[in-house]
This record gives structure tokens, C-alpha cells and sequence, in this order.
């Protein structure tokens, strides 16, 4: 599995995961001390529905361009709206109008980035699950390192300094990616609306994908959305080494999910799943700092096992030719209840207390769990590939990228 390619891809994704590991933590401790809940809400929400709103278009181009190049496009792209973000933290409180306006073109990149990610994989791996699940462990150190450091950085060195880091993050992620080196397969000419429909025809076909991604919206709305300004205001000083715990729980969910190949991924997924109500609940009960973490660890093994799962089913369930268009569907989706959640959090304090809300959101995981498991293709759907949606898109010859 480590290849040249693999190896530079994995250098890409924890170099850029690890500043994407710091933004929730800074941005919680030095935005929320200017502005409050609502105004860290207010940016990630803004950040979110960017993100969402150009991420059919990043999954179009992604498969006429390349998925390499669009990812180096916006990883520059997002160079810059850091480094804007840390020069306006220079005189201590930036307007939140930049702020959102930065929020949004860093949406942009995000969102021209994430539908590329599932559709990298295959080219740069032979064995899918196993790269996702190294991927995941990756991603899962990031996390246990990066709220750590910015908590630290933000005390120390302020958020000029975790901003520039961040910015640094995508500039090294950028070059890494410039020297990857796939093949991919090279579409006959057509229009940007076609393409868009050729997706949605693939997506909607797929009985599976759809129908956990109408699951996801709910928990995005009342489960991940409002998880971070939140709990963030509940648990304090402490964030980050509450973050850290789900950090090293998703390098225990990387490592199972290297080595358990289920009949049924998204069974196990599920099952697995049901771990994370350990998450909202022990901020709900306002538990001491180590049973917090505890909880925490499980929540980021449950969550990260599903991940993989996930991944690897979008991954071999989809033609190559297809896969950034659908994974950019099945993204926006995902992430659009995400949007409304943040956006919510802050009126959502002047109604309900927020352990009580945390409280519902544990709830709301046990009935995602239960749902993904009652519905039936969910249920049945197996590692081999299906044969599924519209004939495949005609290609030229492969060209190296």
C-alpha cells in the first residue's frame, strides 16, 4: 500500500487534517471570546453552507479535471483566507463581517476539496479499506493533536500564530499533492448540467446511500452541527482535552477497521455506531474532566468505524468514472444539516440550556442508530459491488495527472 503516490497522499491529508484539527479549538476559544456562542455558530455555519453550496460543481470538475488539481486549487485558496484570518487577529478583534466573509471562501475550498477525497483513494491504493482505515488513523492523531496544540498556541502565542499555522498546513498539503502522480480516465466533452444530472441519476439509483444520507441530515441538524459551540461553552477550559480523547478513540476505530473486513459494513458500521451516544451524553451530564474523556474515546471509535465503512462502501459501490459526482451529492447532503445545526446553536441557548440540548442529542444518535438499521438496503448491502445507475460515462484514453 505504500506506494510513492499513498505515501504523498498521506502526507497531504495529515498535514492539512492536523490544521483542520486546530480551527474548532481556536476558533471556539478566540472567536467565541469576541463574539460569543453565537458568533462562532454563525462562522461555522457560514463556512458549512459554502461549502455545500459549490460541492456539486467540485464533484463535476473534480471528474473533468482531475480530482489532484482541484484539490491543489483549493488548498491555495484556503492558504489565503487563513492568512487573511491571522493578519485581522493583529488588532486583537477582527470584524465578524470578515470573519464570515473569510469563512465563506474557506467554505468554498472545503467544498471544492471533500468530494475528491473518496475518489483520490482508489487511484492512489490498491486496497481501499485498508487506506481509508490508515487514512482514519491519520486523521485520528491530527485530532488527538490538534485541539492540544491550539489550546496551547492560542494561550501562548495567541491566534495570529494558529492561524499562520493553519494557513501553512494547506500550503504543504498543496505541494504534496503536486507531486502525486495518477492516471485517470478522460470524459468525452458535455455540459456542466449534464453532468449534474448524470450524478443525481447515479446517487438517487443507489436506495442505500440515499436514505442514510436523509438519516444524516437530522443528526447533522441536532447532533453534529450544535455539538461544537456547545459543548465547547459547557465543558470550558477543558475542550481540548476532551477533543484529544476523541482524537485517540478514532486511532482505536482506524485500527479495528484495518483489520475487520464485516460481511456487512454497513451492519457493523451502525452497530458500531451506537457507541457515540457516549459523546453528548457525558457533556449533557456535566461529568468530571476523565469520565468526559472516556466517553469521548468510545464516541471517537464508534464514529470512526462507521467512517470507514462508509468510505469503502461509496468507494467500490461506484463506478470510477462517477464517484466525485455521486461522493459530492452523498458530501452535501451529509454536511447540509451540519450548516442549519451551527447556525442554530447560539438562539437555540436563549431557549434551552445547553446540557439539556446535548442531553436531546443523545437521544437523537440512539434513533439514527435504530433507523440505519431498520432500513432494509442499509441492512443487506455487502462488500461486493452492485450493479446500479446508467451506463457508464464514455472515456478517452487515461491521462496522467
Amino acid at each position: 500500500m505504500w506506494t510513492r503516490n499513498f505515501t504523498l497522499y498521506f502526507g497531504a491529508r495529515t498535514i492539512s487534517l492536523l490544521g483542520d484539527a486546530m480551527m474548532p479549538v481556536a476558533s471556539a476559544l478566540a472567536i467565541g471570546k469576541v463574539y460569543g456562542i453565537a458568533g462562532v455558530g454563525y462562522v461555522l455555519a457560514i463556512w458549512t453552507t459554502s461549502a455545500v453550496l459549490v460541492m456539486l460543481f467540485g464533484g463535476v470538475f473534480a471528474d473533468r479535471i482531475g480530482a489532484r488539481r482541484l484539490m491543489i486549487g483549493a488548498d491555495l485558496l484556503r492558504v489565503v483566507t487563513q492568512g487573511c484570518v491571522a493578519v485581522a487577529f493583529l488588532d486583537g478583534a477582527p470584524p465578524l463581517a470578515l470573519l464570515l466573509a473569510m469563512a465563506f471562501l474557506s467554505g468554498i475550498g472545503a467544498g471544492t476539496f471533500e468530494p475528491c477525497v473518496n475518489g483520490m483513494v482508489p487511484l492512489v491504493a490498491k486496497d481501499p479499506q485498508r487506506a481509508n482505515a490508515t487514512l482514519k488513523i491519520a486523521e485520528a492523531v491530527t485530532q488527538l493533536a490538534g485541539p492540544a496544540v491550539a489550546g496551547v498556541l492560542i494561550v501562548v502565542a495567541g491566534p495570529v500564530f494558529v492561524y499562520t499555522v493553519d494557513a501553512a498546513t494547506f500550503l504543504v498539503s498543496g505541494l504534496f499533492l503536486l507531486l502525486v502522480r495518477v492516471t485517470v480516465p478522460r470524459p468525452e466533452p458535455s455540459n456542466v448540467l449534464s453532468d449534474l444530472r448524470r450524478g443525481w441519476e447515479e446517487f438517487k439509483a443507489r436506495s442505500w446511500m440515499w436514505s442514510v444520507i436523509l438519516v444524516w441530515v437530522f443528526w447533522g441538524v441536532l447532533v453534529v452541527g450544535p455539538y461544537v459551540p456547545l459543548s465547547s461553552q459547557v465543558i470550558g477550559a477543558d475542550y481540548g482535552w476532551v477533543m484529544a480523547a476523541l482524537g485517540l478513540g478514532t486511532v482505536l476505530g482506524g485500527l479495528v477497521a484495518i483489520r475487520l473486513r464485516p460481511r456487512r459494513p454497513l451492519t457493523a458500521g451502525a452497530v458500531a455506531l451506537s457507541g457515540y451516544v457516549a459523546v453528548p451524553l457525558t457533556v449533557a451530564l456535566g461529568l468530571p474532566l476523565p469520565l468526559l474523556m472516556a466517553g469521548h474515546l468510545l464516541g471517537g471509535g464508534a464514529l470512526a468505524f462507521w467512517s470507514v465503512m462508509w468510505s469503502t462502501s461509496v468507494q467500490t459501490q461506484v463506478a470510477p468514472d462517477v464517484v466525485n459526482r455521486v461522493n459530492a451529492y452523498q458530501v452535501a447532503g451529509s454536511v447540509s444539516g451540519m450548516a442549519v445545526g451551527q447556525a442554530l446553536a447560539g438562539p437555540v441557548t436563549a431557549l434551552v440550556e445547553p446540557r439539556a440540548f446535548m442531553l436531546g442529542s443523545a437521544l437523537v444518535t440512539v434513533g439514527v442508530v435504530a433507523a440505519l438499521l431498520l432500513i432494509k438496503p442499509v441492512r443487506r448491502l455487502g462488500r461486493e459491488p452492485q450493479e446500479t445507475g446508467g451506463p457508464s460515462i464514455p472515456v478517452s484514453a487515461g491521462v496522467l495527472t
